[in-house]
């Protein structure tokens, strides 16, 4: 069985694939203290306790793989250990030596995070033609991927990168006094009537103008057609609420640290 972990700066996904399908998903909140120790006790934890897909409990004996994408470096040590010790593996560290099997066509390749690389990969696998891939965390990511002969090929083109909505509301917070700190939700009307409906109004609409501005200025801009795909941690909040976005698939990520984990492997 493989363990995939997909580490952002908010949270860090741990997923494990038994060879057919993703049998188990957990996520934590990103530490980069956190040692491979702890997070051997977690996963511990959570192993035994199974779930919807698992008759019974895992065990740390049942991996025999591991594959690690991180945008956090000073992590990876801890995480690099926890597959050594504890799955008694060398992992696959994306941005270390391992073939992704994509042309990344920017001037400095080595600028490209990990993540969107990954994202692009898991892209490909599911959908043909020019991509653009929004994916919603701490920051906001644009990424355009263009589509090779057959699915599964294509190239890294190049993108932009946003503020993420948390991260706005955390400024708002911050930096202003009598702004209180809000959950993220959709409000029924543009025109907020209270602190609270204003900032979340202000936040979410605005952030849904900035998907489509720029979602039509990289369409006018690429010039040919594009299916856009929203991911993300907070992508499903947008759903419904935009007609620039094709298709939402919380999906992509793991879908391509899984078949950049075969490209290696041969499985």
């Amino acid at each position: 069985m493989l363990l995939a972990i997909e580490q952002g700066n908010t949270n860090t996904l741990f997923a494990v694939h038994d060879g057919t399908e993703w049998i188990a998903q957990w996520r934590t909140a990103t530490d980069a203290m956190r040692t491979a120790d702890e997070y051997a006790v977690w996963l511990h934890q959570l192993f035994e306790m199974g779930g919807a897909k698992l008759s019974s409990g895992l065990s740390m004996k049942d991996l025999d793989g591991c594959i690690i994408s991180s945008v956090v470096p000073q992590s990876i040590f801890n995480l690099r250990n926890l597959a050594r010790r504890y799955i008694h593996v060398e992992p696959l560290v994306i941005g270390e030596n391992v073939n992704l099997g994509i042309e990344v066509r920017i001037p400095k390749p080595s600028e490209a995070g990990a993540d969107r690389l990954v994202n692009a990969i898991g892209a490909l696998q599911v959908y043909e033609g020019d991509l653009l891939l929004i994916d919603s965390g701490t920051a906001t990511t644009f990424d355009v991927v263009s589509g090779g002969a057959e699915r599964g090929q294509g190239a890294f083109e190049g993108g932009l990168i946003a503020p993420g909505i948390n991260l706005s509301l955390q400024a708002l917070h911050e930096a202003a006094a009598k702004l209180p700190r809000i959950a993220i939700q959709r409000p029924e009307v543009v025109i907020g009537r209270d602190t609270v409906t204003s900032m979340q109004s202000g936040v979410f609409w605005g952030y849904i103008a900035l998907i489509e501005g720029l979602v039509d200025r990289i369409k006018a801009e690429w010039g040919k057609p594009m299916t856009v795909v929203g991911t993300g941690g907070v992508a499903s909040l947008f759903e419904g609420s935009t007609e620039s976005i094709d298709r939402f698939d919380p999906d992509l990520t793991i879908r391509g640290l899984l078949e950049i984990w075969r490209r290696n492997t041969h499985l």
